[in-house]
C-alpha cells in the first residue's frame, strides 16, 4: 500500500469560485442537462429570479422580463437597482448582500449572500448591469473571473437590474432548457405575488386568484367540492379533495417552492387532521382525512432556515424574531379559518365528510391485504429476487442522493445487461416478469394483490407518498419495439392511476437507447433514430450497420456508455390541460373502435403533412 505524504504542501485554500466549481452540489444540488426539473441550470435561473422577485415583494417594480435563447438567459427587473459601487462585490464576494439587513429585505428568499455568486462561478459568461437614479454600471465575468468593469455612466433607463448568463458547458454538458419547466417556475412566482407580471420570451404571466388559480391549473379534473381559499397575514391556503390516489401538496416559503416540504408541511398535515376531527367530532384516521387531498400552502418567515442551499425543504421551527412556532401558527390559523368556513358552507362540509367515509371504507377493505403484501415485499427484498439496490442507501450522509436512479426493465437479458453495466453506488435495477397488468379502472387494492406492483411500490417506498421516495429518477427501460412500447404505456398508466405525484413532480423517465450502431475500423457511432443513422453513414462511408432489436443485444460494455454521464432520458410530463381522468379512459379503456379511429385519422394527418413537405 502506497501512503501519500501528509504535509503542509497538501493543504490548499480554494477561492470562492474554485470551491463552487469543485463542489457544485453544495450550491445548486446537482448539475444535469436540463432533462430533470431539479437540474442545476434551473437553479441558476431561480437564483437570479429570486432577487428580482424579492424587489417586487419589497414594493419595487411590477414587471420582470425573462428571455431564453438556446443557452443564453437574460433577466431584467425594474426594482431599485443594486448600489453601483457594490455591483462587483454583490456578484463576486461570498457572504455579501443587503439581505442581512432585515429592514431592507424582510421575509425574502435569498438570505446568505451565496446564490448569485454560484451562478457567476458556474457560467462561462455572466454579465450584470445596474440602473439606478439615472446612472448605470456593468460588470462581466467568465467562470467567476472578472473580465470587464465599466465606469459609472449616465443614461435614460428605468431603475432595475439586468443579468445575462450562459451556463458553462464544461460543467453542464450539452444542456437544454425545457420551456415547460421554466413556465412552471414562472407561474409559481405569479401565483404567489398577485400584481406581478413576468414575461417569458414575450408571453405574459399574471395571476389574479393566486393559489386558487394554482390548484385550478394543476388539479386534473374538478375537485370534489369548491376550492377552499383562506388567507391571513403571512399565510395563504387553497384546499380541496380530488379523485386521485395519494396526497398532493404545493408548499412555499417567502415565494420559494419547497418541493421537499419541511416543518410547514408537517405542521399543516397535523393541523388539518386536528381541525377536521374537532369539527366532525369524530376520531378519523389521519390517512382517511388526507386521502386525495390537494392543497397549496404559502407562508412568510423572517430569516428562514432551509436544509440546503437549493432551499427545497424548510428547517425553521419558528416564524421569526417574535418566537411564534410554525406549528402553533398554522394550527391556530386552520382552527379559526377552516372551522369557520365549514360552518358557513354546509354543502362543502357534507361533501368532505362523504369523501373521508369513502376513504375509510376503502382502507379497511384492503388493510388485511396490505399487511400480507408488506411481508411479502420484505422477504423479496431480503432475497434480492426483484430488486438490485444501489449502495447509496447504506450511506445516509451521501452527497450524491440527487443522482439515484432505478431502472424498471423486463426480461432477464435486459436486466442482466443493465445490472452489469450500472454504477452500483447510485443506480438500482427492478426486474419485471413479463408484461404488467393494465390497471385502468381498477382500485388500489390491485397494488397489493398483484405481486409485481406490490414489490415495485415497496422498492420505491411510495405507499404513503413521495416524502420517502428512494430514487430521484424512476426510469422505464424497455426495448424500442412494439412490446417494449406497450410495457412503457402500461407502466405509465400504473403511475398515473395510483401515484400521479411521481409524474407531476418530474421523477418518471423513459430511457433512450440507440437503435443503430454504425461503425468502421476506426470509429463507432451510436444512433438514436433514422436521421442520426443517415448522418453517420455519410460520415463513415460504407460502414457496418447493426440494428438493435432489444436491450439484451447490447453488450454490458456498450451499455455503460448509455447509462453513464451521457445518459439520454425522456421525461414523462403532465402539462396543463392533460387531464388524467380523461386521458386514461381514452387510451387504456375498452373503447377500441374510437381509439382505432383516432390513430387512423392522425396517421392521415401526418401523411398529408409529409406530402406537403415533399
Amino acid at each position: 500500500m502506497t501512503l501519500t505524504a501528509y504535509t503542509e504542501d497538501t493543504i490548499r485554500t480554494l477561492d470562492w469560485k474554485e470551491h463552487i466549481r469543485k463542489r457544485p452540489g453544495m450550491y445548486i444540488g446537482k448539475l444535469g442537462d436540463g432533462t430533470s426539473q431539479d437540474d442545476g441550470i434551473y437553479v441558476l435561473l431561480k437564483e437570479v429570479l429570486d432577487n428580482s422577485v424579492d424587489e417586487y415583494m419589497m414594493g419595487f417594480g411590477k414587471t420582470i422580463e425573462i428571455t431564453i435563447n438556446e443557452d443564453v438567459v437574460r433577466i431584467r427587473d425594474y426594482g431599485r437597482g443594486i448600489p453601483l459601487g457594490k455591483l462587483r462585490d454583490v456578484a463576486s464576494k461570498m457572504n455579501t448582500g443587503a439581505k442581512y439587513d432585515s429592514k431592507v429585505f424582510k421575509k425574502s428568499v435569498g438570505l446568505n449572500g451565496v446564490g448569485i455568486k454560484a451562478v457567476n462561478a458556474l457560467c462561462s459568461f455572466f454579465e450584470i448591469t445596474s440602473y439606478r437614479d439615472g446612472m448605470f454600471k456593468k460588470v462581466i465575468f467568465n467562470e467567476g473571473n472578472l473580465n470587464q468593469e465599466t465606469q459609472e455612466e449616465t443614461g435614460d433607463f428605468k431603475n432595475g437590474t439586468l443579468v445575462s448568463f450562459v451556463p458553462d458547458h464544461k460543467m453542464f454538458g450539452h444542456f437544454k432548457f425545457i420551456e415547460d419547466y421554466v413556465e412552471s417556475m414562472v407561474k409559481n412566482y405569479v401565483y404567489l405575488n398577485s400584481g406581478l407580471t413576468i414575461y417569458l420570451n414575450g408571453s405574459a404571466y399574471y395571476s389574479k386568484d393566486g393559489l386558487v388559480e394554482l390548484l385550478r391549473d394543476n388539479v386534473n379534473g374538478d375537485g370534489l367540492y369548491p376550492i377552499i381559499h383562506l388567507k391571513d397575514e403571512d399565510i395563504e391556503l387553497a384546499l380541496t379533495h380530488g379523485s386521485q390516489y395519494g396526497e398532493i401538496y404545493y408548499t412555499f416559503v417567502n415565494g420559494q417552492h419547497t418541493i421537499q416540504g419541511g416543518t410547514h408541511l408537517t405542521a399543516f398535515k397535523e393541523a388539518l387532521v386536528k381541525t377536521i376531527r374537532e369539527f366532525y367530532k369524530k376520531d378519523f384516521d389521519p390517512s382517511d382525512i388526507r386521502a386525495s387531498v390537494v392543497a397549496a400552502l404559502s407562508i412568510k418567515v423572517e430569516e428562514p432556515v432551509f436544509e440546503s442551499q437549493t432551499k427545497t425543504k424548510l428547517g425553521s421551527k419558528d416564524m421569526g424574531p417574535d418566537g411564534i412556532s410554525i406549528r402553533n401558527f398554522i394550527s391556530d390559523f386552520l382552527k379559526r379559518h377552516l372551522d369557520n368556513y365549514l360552518h358557513k358552507h354546509p354543502e362543502t362540509a357534507d361533501n368532505l365528510l362523504r369523501k373521508i367515509i369513502e376513504s375509510e371504507r376503502e382502507r379497511r377493505e384492503i388493510s388485511g391485504i396490505q399487511k400480507l403484501a408488506r411481508e411479502r415485499a420484505k422477504k423479496v427484498s431480503l432475497h434480492n429476487r426483484k430488486l438490485r439496490d444501489c449502495k447509496i442507501h447504506f450511506n445516509s450522509s451521501a452527497e450524491r442522493r440527487f443522482e439515484t436512479i432505478i431502472f424498471i426493465t423486463e426480461g432477464d437479458s435486459a436486466s442482466g445487461s443493465i445490472t452489469t453495466s450500472r454504477d452500483v453506488y447510485t443506480q438500482a435495477v427492478f426486474s419485471l416478469k413479463g408484461k404488467p397488468l393494465n390497471v385502468y379502472g381498477l382500485t388500489k387494492k390491485i397494488v397489493y394483490e398483484n405481486e409485481e406492483f406490490n414489490f415495485l411500490q415497496a422498492a420505491l417506498n411510495i405507499e404513503d407518498g413521495l416524502e420517502n421516495l428512494r430514487y430521484n429518477q424512476v426510469v422505464i427501460a424497455t426495448d424500442a419495439d412494439v412490446d417494449g412500447m406497450h410495457i412503457r404505456l402500461l407502466m405509465i398508466t400504473f403511475f398515473l392511476q395510483f401515484f400521479p405525484d411521481l409524474v407531476r413532480h418530474g421523477h418518471l423517465y423513459i430511457l433512450q437507447t440507440p437503435l443503430f450502431r454504425v461503425r468502421n475500423k476506426k470509429e463507432t457511432i451510436y444512433c438514436y433514430g433514422e436521421e442520426e443513422k443517415e448522418q453517420a453513414v455519410k460520415k463513415l462511408n460504407s460502414p457496418e450497420i447493426t440494428r438493435f432489436k432489444g436491450l439484451g443485444e447490447i453488450s454490458p460494455e456498450e451499455f455503460k456508455k448509455f447509462i453513464g454521464k451521457d445518459i439520454r432520458l425522456e421525461p414523462v410530463r403532465i402539462k396543463k390541460g392533460d387531464h388524467i381522468q380523461k386521458i386514461l379512459p381514452f387510451f387504456m379503456g375498452k373503447n377500441t373502435s374510437e381509439r382505432q379511429g383516432f390513430i387512423i385519422e392522425n396517421l392521415r394527418v401526418e401523411e398529408d403533412e409529409a406530402d406537403v413537405a415533399v
